[in-house]
């Protein structure tokens, strides 16, 4: 059996009915699939066996895809060791594509904002994170947990809180519950903004959230509309994303 190692955030999930119920929240015509961490393949058998016409997965650990490589033999050829950051998708999926994994806790933050990058190739992703980042991102504006993932992640994807899962199916248990989460992509083809300063201006907002916005955002000049002054007395985790397009779209040449 393969070791979970602590440098790779790994906690294999070991109940089948919670696998089961990862899987089957997929959308049912999904035809391109990449599962990131498959581990022990918990997952990957359920997968494997469901009819996706382009289904890969993609595993740093050396061990998991050794053991993946004998226990599902005629799954090889599908197998991609690399570090799912810093692997070009485009490579495997030459169309839009969907995401599932129990996701290594340590890097879930930077997988989401890859899939952020990659959005008008992702249709989907299904995960399971630490509760406390589920949490953050499908929570909606005046929620204390709403913060600068919800934000940038809601900017083009619906989220579903799925249901939770408690510490004692994973081996071995973390030290915190766990989520699954659905994301669909949106209809934004792009924000009516510059996304780049939208980022920045949500991200400068978050990192001072006790202050209104007229402090945090001090250094922005902003155009003198009635509604700008009524969103500037308010804190970050009060505006929605259309608050924060707006905020962008009357920044001062």
């Amino acid at each position: 059996m393969v070791k979970p190692k602590k440098h790779l955030g790994q906690h294999f999930l070991k109940d089948e009915n919670i696998a089961q119920k990862i899987v089957s929240s997929l959308s049912p015509n999904t035809s391109n699939l990449l599962e990131i961490g498959p581990g022990t393949g918990v997952l990957t058998k359920y997968l494997f066996n469901s009819g996706i016409k382009n289904y890969h997965v993609i595993e740093v650990d050396t061990e998991s895809v050794n053991y993946l490589k004998k226990t599902y033999p005629e799954f090889s050829g599908h197998i991609i060791q690399d570090d799912f950051l810093k692997f070009d998708l485009d490579l495997v999926f030459p169309e839009s594509y969907s995401i599932i994994g129990n996701f290594p806790y340590n890097i879930s933050s930077q997988i989401l904002f890859k899939a952020i990058e990659n959005r008008n190739r992702v249709n989907e992703l299904v995960g399971m994170f630490q509760k406390e980042v589920a949490d953050r991102i499908a929570s909606p504006p005046g929620s204390k947990k709403y913060g600068i993932l919800s934000v940038l992640v809601q900017a083009y994807f619906q989220i579903e809180y799925l249901f939770t899962v408690n510490e004692n199916v994973f081996h071995p248990p973390p030290k915190v519950k766990s989520a699954v989460i659905r994301m669909k992509r949106n209809d934004v083809s792009a924000l009516d903004c510059n996304e780049k300063t939208f980022k920045t201006i949500v991200k400068t907002a978050f990192n001072q959230r006790r202050k209104t916005l007229r402090n945090s955002l001090k250094a922005y000049p902003f155009e003198p509309l009635e509604k700008i002054k009524f969103l500037l007395s308010q804190r970050a985790e009060r505006l929605s994303v259309q608050d924060f397009v707006f905020l962008t779209q009357n920044l001062k040449e």
